[in-house]
């Protein structure tokens, strides 16, 4: 019997598993497009193979230095490494994929 349905990556490259960490700053409009436009981004081209770790600085402010958070929001690439940020709302698929390396899903052949 096939293994496909378990493995459904062609790309070897693209097996990989991604912890992804978004730092916002309260539940602004911002924010809001940000965690709905990278989950939609994920479904669509990582489906079970992400995890997505949400990070408030007005409840956390001290977490901002360990990734080095200079503006908000800010989606940082924890894995794989090597560790990558894309900043802003995350509206352009195009722009989130090349940031973290994801490619997109053929149409087919």
């Amino acid at each position: 019997m096939d293994h496909d349905e378990t493995s459904p990556s062609e790309d070897g490259a693209e097996s990989g598993y991604y912890h992804l960490r978004l730092y916002v700053a309260g539940q602004t409009t911002k924010s809001l497009a940000a965690m709905a436009n990278l989950k939609r981004v994920c479904e669509d081209h990582l489906a079970g193979r992400y995890d997505i770790e949400v990070i408030d600085l007005i409840q956390n402010p001290k977490l901002a230095a360990g990734d080095q958070i200079l503006a908000i929001p800010t989606l940082v690439r924890r894995l794989p490494a090597p560790l990558k940020r894309i900043i802003g709302d995350l509206s352009n698929t195009e722009k989130v994929l090349v940031g973290l390396d994801i490619r997109p899903k053929a149409g087919g052949s």
